[in-house]
């Protein structure tokens, strides 16, 4: 006994100290397994982290601590990451970098160092960094570079300093001489020349790639003296270069023999179209981009030289229809007109492009497709039309047999009808989100064999717009997106025609976010068919329950979320069918216990979210039926800091296999003086109870006490049984005072809810109405906001009797069980009669052998029984009302006493 209390105690207790190691890493997440450790990335971004946190796992491959407040990297941050490829620190406020700070990331590729405050790169900041491709030292304020800053960047191949203080070109000369550098990005620093005399030797750019000399500054010179110095730029960007024209057509032709790909972007409309006839010379040239210009217009003489142009982005202009000069470009297969102001498309805008294989033009005013506007398109693969006017007016009956990707999002498509899409035989994507479509014509998919994914997200269709006869020939379906459309079902009930069954290669569904206070329900054959569905997002339907074979036709799931539903509890026969889940979202659903996943057998699950629910504790039970989980997040539980979370607190510190999400940040709960606490600060020594070390203290304790009792009893008898006696006086003073007139009822009246309508029918109105008692009832009478316990405790205490109304239904309540428990212990400590049986079934002797405080009770006193139909019920009241009018027989006086 004394070990058994001594163990409740030590569940309460919470001393708190400090601990720091293992996967979970503060103010950090990390993502994948130590277990399976290809990929290990870690997010510390976004903390306001003063300090880079020194226990990253030492297999991580990816470090990201963009965002936060750190102003220095020392050399001890990296020393155990060898295996790390990224590191990334941008947005933070680093003025200085320790030389050698990264010498032990031999396997770093990248390194982002940018929106930072650098001044002055050392010559011993990039040691040993022989594997780094990518380099980001833009928007810093970087003004000197140590002429042997980046010789250890030997496998370099994109560079970034735009943004800068840099005034001499000169100070970047050793990075032009790196062996394997493609991309160099130095615009909109203080550059007044360009000079080849101040940066090249010989071999100069051998594998210079990209070239971006974005808003250079109008005073500065540019001095190739050998155009063979730059022969293997391909892509150069001059967005924004604010040169004056000659010089800037100087600077063109130093790439004449080489250039493939051009862009003009935000230089005004009449600086572009005298740009764009220099730059259409390069008989090399192939991309012409031209975006952000203003041009309204373009004419067939603008653009005479650039025949040999197979990609155009006029993206973001002021263009009110099609240039005619497109027609002239047969040659196109890219090109981009989003962000304009086009309001048609004529039958001529895209005659002669039959090698066009991509047409952008999203984000327009386009109402009319004339007939035949597509007729010459014979190449084409993808056609972006959406955030338009546009309704379906045949448009597609005919002509782009090719297609494979058609977006029509954000339209005024109210409805689809058989034949919309008869000609589009080789379609793969249809995408029709954000329209106002709430019918869909049987057959209107017909033909479209080789579509695998379909988008009708964000319309307005109903549980009789998708139809099983919508879906019936579309066989080589892969993901359907329905959500946040008006889709809701009355009932569980099996559907007569479930509207998936012919999907049967569908591997993604979302249903989530149905309009109209949701779904409601989830009819029990509602996936039928989707023997081959892998993810189902179901979030946020209004559902409060699931049948138990809602997953039985979809046994190959390994994603499903049922986040931000009313699932206060679950049943483990649902997930029983899924013996492949993978991931398992739950959050938001209002669960107490995780308990229903321990016999589900997910033996695949790798992630758990269950964020935000009611979760108390998190057992070893449970996590040991999930043997492959590698991601859990408890975030915004009411997590309890005793020891029923021991085990979990010092798994989550050593597990090298699962991580917490943000464990460091998880808060107590429970109890209240330890309310706001981190749980992993709980101090888990206290709570290894030495059991052999209790027992012998217990023993010990007892035998002393013995030894004790036997010499006081022996030498000390007439003391001791003086004060015994003393004692007795002074306890039965105390009851004396005890009066029952003070009492605020004459009796509570205990039942179960099923039983209700009998007690407001047959017992109230006959003892309150005609006998005039004052009944306590628990709707009518507790005190809202106050604990239930509490309260049935202060209405038994406040009434002179308790009247249990007995059925079937009473037995089987653990409420109806704590109320004649509490009246049963004021009985035998009061020694009164104050308690009342009412039996209003009869309960045979064998039923009652599982509940033996009750047959205890009703073998020791007498009891009432309400009469059969048709007898009479007079006596039964007179019974009751003498039961009631007996307030002060003892318990050895009334027939019912004998507890």
């Amino acid at each position: 006994m004394c070990f058994i209390r001594l163990t409740s105690w030590l569940l309460h207790c919470c001393v708190f100290m400090n601990l720091v190691n293992g996967y979970s890493v503060k103010n950090c997440t990390v993502r994948g397994s130590l277990k399976y450790a290809q990929n290990i990335n870690v997010f510390c971004n976004k903390r306001n982290l003063h300090f880079i946190a020194r226990n990253i796992p030492d297999k991580a491959t990816y470090l990201d601590v963009s965002d936060n407040v750190i102003q220095k990297i020392h050399q001890e941050y990296f020393s155990h990451l060898s295996n790390l490829k990224s590191f990334i620190a941008l947005h933070n406020r680093i003025r200085e970098v320790e030389d050698g700070a990264f010498s032990s990331l031999v396997a770093l590729q990248e390194l982002n160092l940018a929106f930072n405050k650098l001044t002055d790169i050392s010559g011993g900041m990039f040691q040993d960094l022989r594997n780094l491709t990518v380099l980001h030292l833009n928007d810093n304020l970087i003004a000197n570079i140590n002429i042997f800053a980046f010789s250890p960047l030997i496998s370099l191949r994109k560079v970034n300093l735009s943004r800068n203080h840099l005034k001499q070109i000169s100070k970047v000369q050793p990075l032009f001489s790196l062996p394997q550098l493609q991309e160099v990005h130095i615009g909109s620093n203080n550059f007044s020349s360009f000079q080849t005399s101040e940066v090249v030797t010989a071999d100069i750019f051998p594998h210079l790639d990209n070239l971006v000399l974005a808003s250079i500054a109008e005073n500065m010179t540019w001095d190739v003296q050998d155009r063979s110095y730059l022969q293997s730029v391909r892509h150069l960007n001059l967005s924004g270069i604010q040169l004056p024209m000659e010089k800037i057509t100087d600077l063109l032709q130093t790439f004449s023999s080489s250039l493939a790909s051009l862009r003009l972007h935000s230089l005004g409309d009449v600086k572009v179209k005298a740009l764009m006839r220099n730059g259409c010379l390069i008989s090399s040239l192939r991309f012409l981009g031209l975006q952000r210009n203003n041009i309204t217009s373009i004419s067939k003489d603008e653009m005479q030289f650039c025949t040999q142009l197979t990609e155009l982005d006029l993206s973001n202009n002021g263009l009110n229809s099609v240039p005619a000069v497109i027609s002239s470009l047969p040659g196109l297969q890219f090109l981009d007109l989003t962000f304009n102001h086009i309001k048609s498309i004529s039958r001529v805008d895209f005659a002669n492009l039959t090698q066009l294989r991509t047409l952008q033009m999203y984000s327009n005013y386009i109402s009319l497709i004339e007939d035949f506007a597509f007729k010459d398109l014979k190449s084409l693969k993808t056609l972006m039309i959406g955030s338009n006017r546009l309704v379906l007016n045949g448009y597609f009956k005919k002509d782009l047999q090719k297609l494979t990707i058609l977006d029509l999002a954000n339209n005024k498509l109210d409805s689809v009808r058989r034949g919309d899409f008869e000609s589009l035989k080789s379609l793969k994507n249809l995408s029709l989100p954000d329209n106002q479509i709430s019918f869909i014509e049987a057959g209107s998919f017909d033909g479209l064999t080789n579509l695998i994914f379909l988008n009708l997200q964000s319309n307005k269709l109903s549980r009789g717009s998708i139809k099983d006869s919508v879906f019936s020939r579309l066989p080589n379906l892969k993901t359907l997106l329905l959500n946040n459309n008006y889709i809701s079902y009355d009932n569980q009930k099996p559907l007569d025609h479930p509207p998936f069954q012919n999907l049967r290669k569908l591997k993604t569904l979302n249903i989530f976010s149905q309009g109209h206070k949701g779904m409601h329900y989830l009819p029990s054959n509602l996936f039928k068919g989707l023997r081959s569905l892998e993810e189902l997002q179901a979030e946020n339907l209004n559902i409060n329950s699931l049948d138990p074979d809602t997953f039985t036709y979809t046994p190959y799931l390994w994603e499903l979320d049922l986040s931000r539903n009313e699932l206060l509890s679950l049943a483990t026969r649902i997930f029983l069918p899924l013996r492949v889940l993978k991931t398992l979202h739950l959050s938001k659903v209002g669960l107490q216990s995780l308990n229903f996943l321990i016999n589900a057998n997910l033996s695949k699950l790798h992630l758990l979210h269950v964020s935000t629910n009611a979760l108390s504790v998190i057992n070893e039970t449970l996590i040991r039926s999930l043997p492959t989980l590698i991601y859990l997040d408890l975030r915004g539980n009411y997590l309890s800091c005793d020891c029923t979370n021991a085990w979990f607190v010092n798994w989550t510190i050593s597990s090298n296999d699962t991580e917490v999400e943000s464990a460091y940040e998880l808060t107590c709960n429970y109890p209240d003086k330890v309310k706001g606490h981190k749980l992993l600060d709980l101090d888990v020594d206290s709570c290894n109870v030495d059991v052999g070390f209790f027992c012998f203290i217990s023993t010990a304790t007892l035998v002393s006490m013995t030894l004790l009792g036997s010499f006081l009893f022996h030498f000390l008898r007439w003391q001791v049984v003086y004060a015994y006696y003393l004692l007795l006086a002074f306890l039965h003073d105390n009851k004396q005072q005890r009066k029952p007139n003070g009492l605020q009822y004459d009796a509570f009246i205990s039942y179960n809810v099923h039983d209700e309508l009998w007690v407001m029918r047959e017992l109230l109105p006959q003892l309150e109405g005609e006998q005039g008692w004052k009944l306590c009832l628990h709707h009518r009478d507790f005190e809202p906001g106050k604990p239930i316990m509490d309260n049935i405790v202060n209405g038994i205490y406040s009434s002179c009797k308790t009247i249990c109304v007995i059925s079937h239904h009473y037995l089987e309540s653990e409420w109806c069980s704590r109320e004649i428990q509490v009246a049963s212990f004021r009985l035998f400590d009061e020694k009164k009669y104050v308690l009342i049986l009412v039996f209003l079934e009869h309960i045979p002797s064998h039923q009652l052998s599982p509940y033996y405080r009750m047959k205890r009770l009703i073998q020791k006193k007498t009891y009432l029984s309400w009469p059969e139909p048709g007898e009479d019920t007079r006596v039964f009241w007179q019974k009751l009302r003498v039961a009631l009018e007996n307030k002060d027989s003892s318990e050895m006086e009334h027939p019912l006493a004998g507890i």
